[in-house]
């Protein structure tokens, strides 16, 4: 790191003047993000999405639908309705040029009392999606008679992007403020509480606009806009509170020179050995091959990289122009020495009860944790959304009133190595029907078999050999049957989302067909994403588990230390997911009551395995240095907590208000996960920091440093020998 040290000093200007550029090169692009932002992120590569390409190629289903809602005001008749309806979805056909719509009428069961819905098909989005809902939505407003709202894919998905750009400016207006007030109270001086945050938005904005150049090769989801800022805020300003108040140390015994190179050795080799940590924490989801988790990895990992170098290069740099001037406008008296004071008092009365303090921190840990049991995992969909968009309340009342909940629809595709109507491939299709038919999960079978109410092939066959007949069967022979492809469509008596509607698709999945056998559907769409995440993720976790040992082992030559960190951090984390459940589950304290995003487990164990090593990274190589000088581990200990405690807490506490501040949002999954994560960082600065690390460091004694112990004995050996 001398070298690196020397180099970034004397490079400082050069280093200031290279930001500047990236700044403003990339910020022009950051600004662009939300532009190219889209969905939820709930796409892969599997069975689902090559069905769903199929009914779109092969039986002319739609690629997007908008669902318009229409409820009849006061006064007006039913055949007014229907005509008004009527005449509102032809234009809205004309004016957002789509396929076709399906109009609302008694006979199809789109109609119930003075409620009703119609649907606008697209058969393709060339990009200009957003300018066709805008045209239905100026459509919509001139209606007088009834009341039109509009939902559906491309409109949800176009509400939840504005949902989260809010939410982004609010929790920025709650999390910096305060932010910036815990930040002068660790420093004192509006100089010194200004950098950090500079740091942070620099980084955010940095990363946002390397991110846009991501978008031609993978589809970001819109969840990004959150994540990128959650972390780059959190992370940068961790890093420079560290390196801030290392700089303060040594700037008043040494030269700005010299305090700048000690800072990079010391707290800069902290500061990589940290980053280092997250990122491993966030390449782990890269495992999952389903693009939310992509997305936030890639993004994620890039935020941390800029973080890191953000905090070597630029912070150094501006710290080195600035000088002692770091101190200049102090608004408040900070005493160093009082706080190392009360906080190794706090040590020492820990490490005089290590067994009390270690038993009372496992007992709150477990107890926490306990709710874990009943954790119920779901996919975000409409309910994710703010009940004061449109969108949503319009897709509520359509499910309220025209939707089953109690069934699920499966789409088979069945491929066939010649034409379909062939004799061989049409007996194995009403075989595989009647299959169907006899499983008790399933309800009812849309086929060629019921569009024509024939029980057998050689029935069809014989139906379609006279010329007349075949003529008026046409049409449904057509939306069944297409080449070498037959579709059937079963309905099951289970909820969508419930365990046997994913086993049901699993197990016909797996069955042997003389068809090459393609399903679709929402319970093949759930069940491939759970599959994929219960499959990858202990791959992920795995590398996380071994690549953190190992950097903590080589950081702190410490054989112990990293497997209790691990240890640690996997306790407190559990509890994290059990308070989850009982706050947003169980809906106490107000919240309203939300099963658990599916995504949120492994999205807040990537993010705060590593945030939460970030702060046992800064607490023990200050306890790795004061021991490496004493030989004492209780003091070293004592010690590495009273000069780091403070500068801790306050990084903790400036982490917990950034990601508390979603808390406060609307978008269900940013909400969990902000609370998440503060929720984890407040158990791991409080429980673990203070009383776990503390008490266990005094049990375990010189054990701790065994590795470290071991091989400097080794050198002390052989020097003795060579002298």
């Amino acid at each position: 790191m001398n070298k690196v040290a020397n180099a970034l000093y004397a490079g400082r200007r050069i280093l200031l003047v290279l930001w500047i550029i990236l700044i403003i090169g990339f910020g022009f692009y950051a600004a662009k993000l939300p532009s190219v932002l889209g969905g939820n992120g709930f796409e892969m590569k599997g069975m689902y999405k090559d069905t769903e390409q199929l009914l779109v190629d092969k039986f002319d289903v739609s690629e997007a639908q908008i669902i318009v809602l229409f409820e009849k005001k006061d006064g007006v008749s039913d055949s007014k309705f229907q005509q008004t309806i009527a005449q509102y979805m032809q234009k809205a056909k004309e004016k957002s040029d789509a396929s076709k719509v399906d109009i609302p009428t008694a006979s199809n069961k789109m109609i119930k009392g003075s409620t009703a819905y119609g649907i606008i098909h697209f058969n393709h989005d060339d990009g200009t999606m957003d300018k066709r809902v805008e045209k239905v939505r100026t459509l919509s407003a001139e209606e007088k008679e009834m009341s039109v709202k509009l939902t559906g894919g491309p409109i949800i998905e176009k509400d939840m992007n504005t949902a989260s750009q809010a939410d982004l400016a609010k929790a920025e207006a709650i999390g910096i403020p305060v932010a910036l007030v815990v930040l002068l109270l660790a420093f004192g001086g509006v100089v010194a509480a200004a950098i950090p945050l500079m740091i942070g938005i620099v980084t955010v904005v940095t990363t946002m606009g390397v991110v846009y150049f991501f978008h031609p090769y993978t589809e970001l989801s819109i969840f990004i806009l959150n994540v990128i800022p959650m972390i780059g805020l959190a992370l940068s300003i961790d890093f420079a509170l560290l390196f801030i108040n290392r700089f303060k140390e040594e700037i008043q015994t040494k030269s700005v020179e010299q305090a700048i190179k000690i800072t990079i050795q010391t707290a800069g080799r902290s500061v990589i050995f940290s980053g280092l940590c997250v990122f491993i924490g966030l390449a782990g989801m890269l495992f999952i091959q389903v693009d939310i988790f992509q997305n936030v990895a890639l993004g994620g990992m890039a935020v941390v990289f800029i973080a890191v170098f953000s905090a070597l290069t630029l912070l150094p740099s501006i710290l080195a122009i600035l000088g002692t001037r770091i101190n200049r406008l102090r608004i408040l008296k900070v005493s160093e020495q009082g706080g190392q004071s009360r906080w190794r008092s706090f040590a020492t009365f820990v490490m005089k009860k290590p067994v009390t303090m270690t038993i009372v921190s496992l007992i709150i840990l477990l107890v926490a944790l306990i709710p874990v049991r009943d954790m119920h995992l779901e996919i975000p969909s409409s309910e994710a959304l703010p009940t004061k968009y449109e969108s949503r309340q319009a897709f509520d009342t359509y499910n309220d009133t025209f939707i089953n909940k109690n069934t699920a629809d499966v789409y088979f595709v069945l491929e066939a190595k010649q034409d379909m109507l062939n004799e061989k491939p049409l007996t194995n299709a009403f075989t595989f029907i009647k299959q169907l038919k006899k499983d008790s999960l399933v309800k009812q079978i849309d086929s060629i078999s019921t569009a024509l109410n024939v029980k057998s092939s050689d029935q069809l066959q014989a139906m379609l050999e006279k010329p007349q007949i075949s003529a008026q069967t046409k049409p449904a022979v057509d939306s069944f049957i297409n080449g070498h492809y037959m579709l059937i469509k079963a309905t099951l008596d289970t909820d969508q989302n419930s365990d046997q509607a994913k086993d049901f698709v699993r197990k016909w999945k797996d069955k042997r067909s003389p068809f090459t056998v393609h399903i679709g559907g929402y319970p093949k769409f759930e069940q491939e994403i759970f599959d994929e995440i219960y499959e990858k993720a202990p791959y992920g976790l795995a590398l996380v588990l071994f690549s953190t040992y190992v950097i903590l082992m080589i950081a702190f030559r410490s054989v112990l230390i990293p497997l209790k960190a691990i240890i640690m951090n996997i306790l407190s984390l559990t509890a994290t997911f059990g308070l989850l459940v009982w706050l947003f589950q169980n809906g106490h304290l107000g919240l309203t009551e939300s099963n658990i995003a599916l995504v949120l487990p492994v999205f807040v164990f990537g993010l705060v395995f590593g945030l939460s090593m970030d702060y046992e990274v800064f607490l023990i190589s200050r306890i790795h240095e004061v021991y490496h000088q004493t030989r004492d581990n209780n003091v070293a200990t004592v010690e590495g907590l009273a000069s780091t405690s403070k500068i801790i807490t306050s990084a903790a506490l400036i982490m917990i208000v950034i990601t508390g501040a979603f808390a406060f949002t609307d978008v269900t999954p940013v909400k969990q996960m902000g609370v998440g994560i503060a929720l984890a960082i407040f158990i791991d600065a409080t429980i673990v920091r203070m009383l776990l690390v503390p008490s266990l460091m005094k049990l375990l004694g010189d054990a701790n440093w065994w590795f470290f112990t071991k091989k400097r004995d080794k050198s002390s050996s052989n020097e003795q020998l060579k002298s």
